[in-house]
């Protein structure tokens, strides 16, 4: 039998801490591994599968367009991303789009046309705040804009133009704002940060205070996006209308697909500014296209909520009953569980002997990311096998 563990020593660049686990299969909220062990899966490709794996609408739609018209360039018209497109907009509160493959290239993309803005708009501004415990992605720009020196570190001297400032701090805002802030870029949560969600008026203050700067609010939406937190868009949840919001993940279903939009005031890009070769080919979007009508027509949102307090309710009452559980915390399917002590790989490889699929955030935090199709029975099987494990700890 092949040992791909020892494989993927031999050949593949050592840039991932891997879970030793090799999955073969997927179905719904289920994988199995190359030993056919079964597992629930709380992690979905990291916030990624959000209709679960090989969802009918999804497969069927990948199969169909793979066997119409995969890849033609964005030289000529395709129906698919045309399509994608106007579900996109008719259904938030942006009105121009352009795709891209991934959650970096779409960050990168709407910070060029934050600066592209800010050339022609603001006399030449080129500054983009930004906040500490943010992530926005792995390119130099994208690492840039990330307020966590641990990933800059190997990297620098990084490419200039970020301020970082403390998160949920509108007068840090306030104080780094020069002539030259051409934009604000935030998560509505920060995901990769630790899941740590603002107070309920701090967007509100951020919006209020770009339009009396006449500045840009730029939300990274890659993963509070397509429902993760409960609405559709993470900006929903505090009543504000970005000018710029970027896509990806939940968007493809786990097909690769990004995004990222502007309001018409917003979108100064004009041809030749910007391009992508396999950006909005017809097979991401066609995959794009299945998983968000899927979801708009099939209520998906709605259960995302609801599962998503049970979800919460659940994580709080193990907090009463565990001493080293500090704090629940999240929206819709987007939660954390914080310990007083760096335990989390430790639950992580507990579940997952027990057959669970959970994420480790940070050393001190775990992270539940399942698909927006979760079931209440689905959670209750999951916090089961979670309250064994931390009876055990």
């Amino acid at each position: 039998m092949t040992n791909w563990q020892d494989m993927e020593k031999e050949y593949y660049m050592p840039t991932f801490t891997r879970i030793p686990v090799t999955l073969v299969k997927g179905e719904g909220l289920k994988v199995w591994d190359d030993n056919g062990k079964e597992y629930l899966d709380f992690v979905a490709g990291i916030a990624v599968n959000v209709l679960g794996h090989c969802h009918p609408a999804l497969t069927q739609a990948i199969c169909e367009q793979a066997g119409t018209l995969v890849h033609t360039s964005s030289l000529y018209y395709t129906i698919p991303q045309l399509k994608l497109a106007e579900l996109l907009v008719k259904n938030s509160v942006l009105n121009k789009v352009f795709f891209c493959n991934s959650g970096a290239e779409a960050n990168e993309g709407a910070l060029k046309l934050a600066r592209q803005y800010g050339k022609r708009k603001l006399n030449g501004a080129n500054e983009i705040i930004t906040t500490f415990n943010s992530f926005h992605g792995r390119t130099l720009m994208t690492l840039a804009a990330t307020g966590q020196p641990k990933f800059q570190e190997p990297y620098k001297p990084m490419p200039g133009g970020f301020i970082n400032v403390e998160y949920n701090n509108i007068e840090a805002i306030k104080k780094a704002t020069t002539k030259k802030t051409c934009a604000i870029m935030l998560e509505p949560i920060q995901g990769e940060g630790g899941v740590n969600v603002a107070d309920e008026d701090y967007f509100k203050k951020v919006r209020a205070w770009c339009d009396e700067k006449g500045i840009l609010l730029i939300l990274d939406e890659i993963q509070t996006g397509i429902g993760r937190t409960g609405p559709l868009f993470g900006y929903e949840l505090y009543g504000v209308e970005p000018d710029i919001i970027t896509l990806a993940k939940g968007l493809g279903g786990g097909f690769p697909i990004g995004v990222f939009m502007a309001k018409d005031a917003a979108s100064v890009f004009e041809a030749g500014d910007h391009g992508s070769t396999f950006g909005g080919n017809p097979l991401a979007c066609a995959a794009g296209y299945a998983v968000l009508k899927y979801i708009l027509d099939n209520d998906v949102l709605s259960n995302a909520k609801k599962v998503g307090y049970h979800l919460a309710y659940k994580l709080e009452q193990m907090k009463t009953q565990f001493d080293f559980v500090t704090e629940v915390r999240g929206s819709g399917l987007l939660i954390a569980m914080q310990f007083d002590r760096d335990i989390a790989q430790d639950v992580l490889s507990a579940c997952l002997s027990e057959g669970l699929l959970i994420n480790k955030l940070k050393p001190n935090a775990i992270r539940f990311v399942p698909p927006l199709v979760v079931s209440r029975a689905d959670v209750d099987e999951a916090m089961n096998i979670l309250y064994k494990v931390l009876s055990n700890i």
